[in-house]
């Protein structure tokens, strides 16, 4: 009986044996190593992106000198003399403010003003009250005023 005991005791430890190295040899296999990436691309990728940020500038502007701001709407309406007579009445009164004139089928919008802020925008709107009927700020793209580049 002590030899089989002895042959059934060395099949569990070889058992167990293969079990520890199998078990040992998966974790090993499995675990993760540091790697390195490589990037291929196109060296002209990289003047394209810094030819789009001179451009661009870095305050939220384009080449254009168009940024985001407010205009107020003082006239909309479906006739086209109505729309430049309001645009010349405005430019009566404020001549150094621009106007602009928009036609989306069927009316005519005249917008005038490049703010930066709504406050600007309100006040202009509050100034034309008397004058015009229906006065809206509208939030979109507007034209920056030049810069002064002379250092006097």
């Amino acid at each position: 009986m002590k030899a089989v005991f002895d042959q059934s005791t060395k099949q569990t430890i070889i058992k167990y044996c293969f079990f520890v190295l199998l078990l040992f040899a998966s974790t090993h296999g499995l675990a993760q190593t540091r790697g390195k990436v490589v990037v291929v691309k196109d060296p002209l990728v990289d003047s394209l992106i810094a030819k789009r940020f001179s451009l661009s500038g870095v305050n939220g502007t384009d080449a254009t000198g168009v940024s985001y701001g407010y205009r107020v709407q003082f006239f909309s309406g479906s006739n086209r003399s109505a729309a430049f007579n309001a645009q010349a009445k405005l430019q009566a009164q404020y001549p150094e403010l621009r106007t602009y004139i928009t036609y989306r089928e069927p009316n005519f919008k005249v917008k005038a003003g490049d703010f930066r802020t709504r406050l600007e925008a309100e006040k202009l709107a509050h100034e034309l009250r008397s004058s015009f009927s229906s006065i809206f700020i509208l939030s979109e793209k507007i034209n920056l005023p030049k810069a002064d580049t002379n250092n006097d």
